[in-house]
């Protein structure tokens, strides 16, 4: 798993569009909203600018790139000349995602770091981090998910576009309006619970018990991911 993950890595680095859409385009996009927290958080306070920037990194950092991987992986026969190894499947998966998974934690922990410097830190800490790692688990699952409708590296800039655009545009609906109303509908879509909690942590106005019921909905995400990615992943290119 170790030595897929190595071999990625180095490919990552090597690959100058997954540099741009991977490393750069999120960094650049949240180095926006850091820079003008002022107005954003007149807006709507610093935990939607801390859940935007999470998203921004998740999306496009993590979900889009893996998405990439994969199916330039098995466009090229990677796959299936893993599959061939003593590797089993899940060693395989798990050492080419970890990569971009490992870059996607750091990039949004310093983010959300330099966000507390220059801002006012998270109230609950821990909350927050869980809400971090639910929204990374969702995204991979996802990006097994859509994997398996994509063909190629140039047809995931395609495929990946609805649940990035989605899950960005759910944080910035539930960042922006709350969950006063239409609670229970923000909540179920995918994003809209984890922006929720990612608000809680940061501005504490909510007990830690009742903002961890919060963790089902994203939870829950990743049970249909995963079941939609055992059904759609394929190793071999389609015929």
């Amino acid at each position: 798993m170790f030595a897929i993950a190595r071999s990625e890595l180095i490919q990552i680095f090597r690959n100058r569009l997954v540099l741009v859409t991977g490393l750069i385009v999120p960094v650049a996009i949240s180095a926006y909203f850091v820079y003008q927290y002022e107005i954003f958080e007149d807006m709507a306070g610093l935990g939607y600018i801390a859940a935007i920037v999470m998203f921004t990194v998740m999306a496009f950092g993590l979900y889009t790139t893996a998405v990439t991987t994969l199916a330039s992986r098995r466009q090229n026969l990677f796959l299936k000349r893993l599959r061939s190894t003593a590797a089993g499947d899940v060693d395989i998966l798990t050492g080419l995602l970890l990569p971009v998974t490992v870059i996607a934690l750091v990039q949004a922990v310093a983010i959300l770091t330099v966000l507390g410097a220059v801002a006012t830190e998270p109230s609950q800490i821990p909350l927050l981090a869980a809400a971090v790692l639910a929204t990374l688990t969702m995204m991979v699952g996802l990006a097994l998910a859509t994997a398996g409708l994509t063909n190629s590296p140039e047809h995931a800039q395609v495929t990946t576009l609805p649940v990035s655009m989605s899950v960005i545009a759910v944080a910035s609906w539930v960042g922006l309006t709350g969950t006063e109303n239409l609670t229970l509908l923000k909540r179920l879509l995918p994003g809209g619970a984890a922006t929720e909690l990612v608000v809680n942590a940061w501005d504490g106005s909510v007990p830690v018990a009742d903002s961890l019921i919060l963790l089902v909905p994203t939870l829950g995400w990743v049970v249909v991911a995963v079941g939609l990615a055992s059904r759609l992943f394929r190793w071999e290119p389609r015929r």
